[in-house]
């Protein structure tokens, strides 16, 4: 005999975060990872940082069962650029084009300007595993049929889990790996403990850094929660509009995404701010999850030696020890941090391209850019500041 029939699912096409109510899509996304939450994608939307017009327009899915209850949730976006994304996928455009073919729009599953990994196929907390593993499967094949109904190109999951990206990898898509750097916690007492663990070179190396920024006149101080004012964002911003202006042309972010971001997701901002003759001049913006401190954005108006060592790197260790939380993750690239004790990690994202001879030169590469990629972190993990022997246990 058989057992019952699993219940129908319908996966429906949101084109705002709004259609998709607040507590049903944070029900399938949880609590630990910031980025994932409603609160945080409608920042993004309603700030006018991701939409149409900047070009993410919200294809967001929501599977429900016949009920009309929501079972899982993805972020999904019909894109016309590939910007703000940070796994690159120029090159790929460009070759397709160069041969006749039309690369945008493509459909991007992730949190835009966040090279954070986190879930992306995301079935509610309290489902069956069976139960789960079909919701996701859903999400999966929805994606696909809605990237063939908008005749896109192409279908990018960046920086999901490894678990989401084996699955996918099961599903056709076609894997992709990258490197972060990682800072991971012990149970350091306080930050004199963590540089007991580094090799006595780079411990007088940090030292004198972050010696150098206090001999500077730089006043620091970290805060979190309600003490950020208005006036808190409106310095940060001053410093990342002038450090986004330089080095790519245009910020990705609005003035308002960051209040938002303050009013909704107070409890999980911490904004490090930097001040010379009582002037702001340098800014850090992170958010913590659960047992993890994420480096977000960074600005300044004025440049000074280091200084974006410590706010971006020590003085989010020193939040962490003081937390307790097991890890930093300070974004994007960056070889440089391995000397700061930020390790490398491997990311995650999966690939599904409809056009069978562009999808066969893609494959190619990766399976290159993967071996590459292991062969980075392998090198890398022999550079790590550790004392010999001494790994990163606390002293």
């Amino acid at each position: 005999m058989t057992g019952p029939a699993a219940p129908r699912l319908d996966v429906r096409v949101r084109r705002s975060i709004h259609d998709i109510d607040a507590a049903d899509w944070d029900a399938c996304a949880g609590a630990d990872n910031p980025f994932a939450r409603h609160a945080f994608l409608a920042a993004l939307e309603d700030s006018g940082s991701a939409t149409d017009e900047t070009g993410w327009a919200a294809q967001h899915l929501a599977v429900e069962d016949p009920a009309g209850d929501v079972l899982a949730v993805a972020p999904l976006y019909l894109k016309s650029h590939s910007y703000g994304e940070y796994v690159f996928d120029h090159g790929w455009a460009d070759a397709f084009e160069r041969a006749g073919g039309r690369y945008y729009p493509k459909l991007q599953c992730a949190v835009p300007f966040t090279p954070v990994t986190g879930p992306r196929l995301m079935p509610r907390r309290d489902l069956a595993p069976e139960a789960r593993a079909r919701a996701q499967d859903a999400l999966v094949a929805a994606m696909i049929e809605v990237c063939r109904r908008a005749a896109a190109s192409s279908v990018h999951v960046t920086f999901p889990g490894e678990d989401e990206w084996r699955r996918l990898g099961a599903a056709g898509f076609l894997p992709r790996t990258g490197c972060q750097f990682h800072w991971t916690n012990p149970g350091y007492r306080d930050f004199d403990n963590f540089l007991a663990a580094l090799s006595a070179r780079k411990r007088k190396a940090v030292r004198r850094e972050r010696r150098a920024v206090a001999e500077a006149g730089i006043v620091i101080e970290t805060l979190t929660g309600d003490a950020i004012k208005s006036t808190h964002w409106d310095a940060f911003f001053a410093c990342y509009i002038a450090t986004s202006e330089g080095k790519w042309g245009i910020p990705y972010l609005t003035r308002a995404f960051f209040e938002r971001l303050g009013e909704t997701l107070a409890e999980n901002v911490v904004l490090v701010l930097a001040a010379r003759d009582g002037r702001v001049i340098a800014g850090a913006l992170n958010l913590r999850g659960g047992s993890t401190l994420y480096g977000r954005n960074w600005g300044a108006l004025e440049f000074h030696r280091f200084l974006h060592f410590e706010l971006c790197y020590y003085r989010a260790i020193d939040f962490a020890i003081a937390e307790g939380l097991a890890r930093v993750e300070a974004g994007a690239q960056g070889a440089h941090k391995i000397a700061r004790g930020y390790l490398p990690e491997r990311t995650y994202s999966a690939h599904w391209i409809a056009h069978e001879g562009l999808r066969e030169a893609v494959a190619r590469f990766l399976e290159q850019e993967r071996a590459a990629v292991d062969e980075d972190i392998a090198f890398l993990g022999t550079v790590a500041p550790f004392r010999k022997g001494g790994g990163s246990e606390p002293g």
